[in-house]
């Protein structure tokens, strides 16, 4: 008997039985994804064009001085629509809350990934995504009714007014901690147990292989945590808005009232403005500023994690 000879019963040129099927199964699956990155593209497509629909005229009328002027006061009879001082506020807080967060978060993702035994790890790591949930607002009104005059004014007797950056970024900074100490321990985890025994073999402590073995190899996931947490700092609202208050500032003292561009849109954005004025265009012309240098930050994360990243077989 030929090794070629088809199975009895066999129809000669026929299909394997199921292969149809399996087909129409794979078209459909992709057919689902391509539906879902394409809303994913026109989500964001359409929020470009809502943001410069309302932008582009608020440009038309007040120009470059949206960034070169340094007073924002958008309700006086004379409104001043200098951006300035609004990016101030959005870079100290964020600043301050990312000085609070890299230390603790990547101390944890080290600890968790190199130090911890799997029963601590399986305890502790959902405790510390748990805060990932807990709502903003509830962030902000711990800022106001415990840090600020509890911590601050009371046990570490600061000069600091009721609304003050140092209070909103650092309890910004712990809401941000779960996000950079979970994406950045997935990442150390995933450096194959190879490199640790190699490291061990040569005579390297545990301190020396967390930090210069596996830390370095997982450095593209660790950027990709931090540029995570700058960016959900940067657009936070409402523990700036009830933490830090609302005056525009262009100082650097940490213990003052400071706005940012976040908690503008979140307090003008009432209804107090009609449609079409200046004061409901400057909503969109700061979202859009925002979108900005949220994509710039991004840009930078992926040009960096893909010139850095590991890559194991």
């Amino acid at each position: 008997m030929e090794a070629g000879t088809q199975a009895a019963g066999a129809t000669p040129g026929a299909r394997p039985l199921g292969v149809g099927r399996r087909r129409w199964g794979e078209e459909i699956i992709r057919a689902v994804l391509f539906i879902a990155a394409a809303i994913s593209v026109l989500t964001t497509l359409g929020i470009v064009f809502a943001l410069l629909e309302e932008s582009l005229s608020f440009f038309d009328e007040v120009g470059t001085k949206f960034f070169t002027q340094t007073e924002w006061s958008p309700l006086f009879a004379d409104p001043q629509f200098g951006i300035w001082p609004l990016l101030n506020g959005t870079f100290l807080i964020t600043g301050i809350a990312i000085l609070v967060a890299i230390p603790i978060g990547l101390g944890s993702a080290i600890y968790l990934s190199e130090y911890a035994s799997p029963r601590v790890r399986r305890i502790f790591k959902p405790i510390l995504e748990v805060l990932v949930g807990v709502p903003t607002v509830v962030f902000g009104y711990f800022a106001l009714t415990f840090i600020t005059p509890t911590i601050l004014q009371d046990i570490l007797s600061l000069n600091v007014t009721v609304f003050n950056a140092l209070s909103a970024g650092l309890v910004m900074g712990m809401m941000i901690v779960p996000t950079i100490a979970s994406i950045s321990e997935d990442a150390m985890s995933a450096v194959p147990g190879g490199l640790r025994e190699g490291a061990y073999g040569l005579g390297a402590t545990k301190r020396q292989v967390a930090t210069r073995v596996v830390f370095p190899a997982a450095i593209s996931g660790i950027v990709a945590s931090i540029v995570l947490g700058i960016s959900r700092g940067v657009g936070e609202t409402m523990i700036v808005l009830v933490a830090a208050g609302l005056q525009p500032n262009t100082g650097v003292s940490p213990t003052e009232g400071y706005a940012t561009i976040t908690t503008f849109m979140g307090a003008t954005a009432k209804g107090d403005n009609p449609a079409g004025t200046i004061g409901y265009e400057s909503i969109f012309a700061c979202g859009l500023t925002l979108f900005v240098l949220t994509l710039l930050m991004n840009m930078v994360a992926i040009r960096f994690v893909r010139k850095y990243r590991e890559v194991y077989e």
